[in-house]
């Protein structure tokens, strides 16, 4: 009698078990899901200070920035880049992501000579929606 009485109770703590395993299954996909949607921010690769103005728009997809520092230098993706390779740059994050737009990091220094040549790489790369930085006021 106590022999069937002590297996009844073994089996009713094994069925009051809680399996775990489709929890952490969607815990991972859980997981999964949102490191592939993340958006990760990219910088340019050196700080700029940017020219105030009263109409800024923060843009929420700019998703390739291109720097132009005091003396000229133009950075993408942390790099510095010559003025020829700008383009190729360019149509190659373009091609990573198609709906993404250009955005130019121009310090207050910067010339406007260097500013309209990577404005003018940017369209001959395909990207028409290009917009230049600048810090609200």
């Amino acid at each position: 009698m106590r022999s069937q009485l002590a297996k009844v109770l073994q089996e009713q703590e094994e069925a009051e078990e809680i399996n775990m395993t489709p929890m952490l299954d969607v815990v991972f996909i859980l997981l999964i899901f949102f490191i592939v949607t993340a958006s990760f921010v990219k910088e340019a690769g050196i700080e700029v200070n940017r020219p105030d103005a009263a109409t800024a728009v923060k843009k929420e997809r700019a998703n390739i920035l291109v720097a132009i520092s005091d003396k000229g230098e133009i950075w993408i993706n942390k790099r510095r880049v010559d003025e020829r390779a700008v383009q190729a740059n360019i149509e190659r994050l373009k091609a990573e992501n198609p709906q993404g737009t250009v955005v130019i990091q121009a310090d207050k220094k910067a010339t406007t000579d260097v500013l309209i040549k990577v404005m003018d790489s940017a369209r001959a790369a395909g990207v028409f929606d290009v917009s230049i930085a600048a810090q609200e006021a």
